[in-house]
């Protein structure tokens, strides 16, 4: 299993081979949020959205040695791994042409330092943002 954590903000580029998946917490509105937004800005990119859920996701974090109870990361995998905490999220926002600037500059801030903002928002996000019982986001509507 690659698991990467920073690409130079060159690496960063619009064509990809491989389809990049995206594992999210369909539970949580901020996620839900974030990845909604996210699919209207890349309606016919070959991008799958996947609850961790949903039996899709389920099998990939079992593939890759997540526990399947619980999310506290967003996933991204890709043609160059597999992509956690700030880096999947920024890698994740790259694929949107209006948001790939910025990921680009903060992909140069340092990883560790990243990732602490990104663990204390994924630690509090259902608390500051609420949750539902299920993904409030159409899945038929994301399988493309």
């Amino acid at each position: 299993m690659l698991i990467s954590h920073d690409y130079p903000p060159n690496q960063i580029q619009k064509a990809r081979p491989m389809a990049a998946k995206i594992i999210f917490d369909g539970e949580c509105n901020l996620c839900n949020g974030i990845v909604g937004r996210l699919f209207t800005q890349l309606a016919g990119e070959q991008t799958s959205f996947i609850p961790f859920q949903s039996p899709e996701g389920q099998h990939l974090l079992a593939e890759h040695g997540f526990d399947l109870d619980r999310l506290d990361t967003v996933i991204l995998i890709d043609d160059q791994g597999l992509h956690l905490h700030s880096t999947g999220l920024l890698r994740m926002l790259s694929l949107s042409d209006q948001w790939r600037p910025v990921a680009s500059i903060l992909l140069t801030v340092p990883r560790p330092l990243r990732d602490s903002f990104y663990k204390l928002a994924a630690k509090n996000r259902t608390r500051l943002f609420g949750s539902s019982n299920q993904c409030s986001i159409q899945l038929s509507a994301i399988d493309h």
